[in-house]
């Protein structure tokens, strides 16, 4: 795949990432399906080619900034990592993610697979840090979570969407893998155990992709944030720049693994990996020099985040 094409990929999956939220900005679409997931909570499962979205020129007004790490040399079967997700103060028409990601894409079609956490008002209708899962695939169909048919939820403990309630003063970990499953050619979203077994919340099932057979062409891990329309651009991470000498005290992705064709794992930089930093006035990112998070054994590590603001290049 050329350069220009793997370029056109990436911003095509962070465009992706953010078409549900405008389905709920006053624009509009008609749903497929409505999903309630709360008391004043609802949201829709759009065709992906009738969401404003891809019809809006986001990238034209670049009201996307992100700040993470890919691998661009696939194929690869799969993507895991640690990360903290955080409580943060952003206006209602803004968003911010964390997220671990996996994804194949050609010149007119794009498969894609993301999974972390969020702070998006506008999808979910108040301003708490929840978990999501985000699929595209073939036809142009794809959603959010389990607002469609697509994601099949196995867990009966861990759902792929749910709020997080944070200790007074405190962060939280989130432990993701997003996988292929070597005999079925399933994609399973797994919460990876810190001492306690694993636990397999759901799966992707392969009909819905058309560009995943033989894995995916890119995996990568980071934030992503939506500007809001006055172009005041939101917290990431936990607002706070990285500090390499306090590597806990920005947003962080540790451990990070990526699982090869043979679906063995390496540390995400056994492979080429490079930095992807579009606004690195209100946002960086730094690669960690040791990797000595994870008990006995080496992790991949890197900090990001910033506090955003009204000078980001939206």
């Amino acid at each position: 795949m050329s350069k220009g094409i793997r370029m056109a990929l990436v911003m095509n999956l962070l465009s992706l990432l953010f078409s549900g939220v405008l389905v709920h900005s006053g624009q509009s679409t008609v749903p497929l399906k409505s999903f309630k997931i709360g008391e004043n909570v609802t949201y829709d499962c759009i065709d992906i080619h009738l969401q404003p979205g891809l019809d809006h020129p986001l990238l034209k007004y670049h009201r996307i900034q992100f700040a993470g790490v890919r691998s661009q040399n696939g194929p690869f079967r799969g993507v895991e990592a640690w990360f903290k997700m955080f409580k943060l103060d952003i206006a209602n028409d803004q968003a911010s993610y964390g997220q671990i990601y996996i994804g194949s894409g050609s010149n007119t079609e794009v498969n894609f697979i993301s999974a972390g956490w969020m702070i998006n008002p506008s999808f979910f209708g108040d301003s708490r840090t929840w978990t999501y899962g985000f699929w595209k695939g073939k036809d142009g169909k794809g959603c959010y979570n389990t607002a469609c048919s697509g994601f099949v939820q196995v867990s009966q403990t861990f759902p792929i969407v749910q709020p997080i309630d944070f200790p007074a003063g405190r962060s939280l970990w989130l432990h993701y893998s997003i996988h292929e499953d070597k005999n079925t050619g399933n994609w399973w979203l797994t919460e990876l155990g810190s001492g306690e077994p694993n636990i397999d919340i759901g799966y992707w099932p392969k009909e819905l992709f058309n560009l995943l057979d033989n894995g995916a062409n890119m995996v990568g891990a980071g934030g992503v944030v939506q500007a809001s329309s006055s172009g005041s651009s939101p917290e990431m991470g936990n607002g706070q720049f990285p500090n390499a000498d306090h590597p806990r005290d920005s947003g962080i992705f540790t451990n990070v693994e990526v699982m090869d064709s043979n679906y063995v794992q390496h540390k995400m930089n056994y492979f080429p990996t490079e930095v992807v930093l579009d606004s690195p006035k209100c946002y960086r990112l730094t690669i960690g020099k040791t990797f000595i998070f994870r008990p006995n054994r080496l992790g991949f590590y890197f900090n990001y985040g910033g506090p955003g603001g009204n000078s980001c290049g939206v």
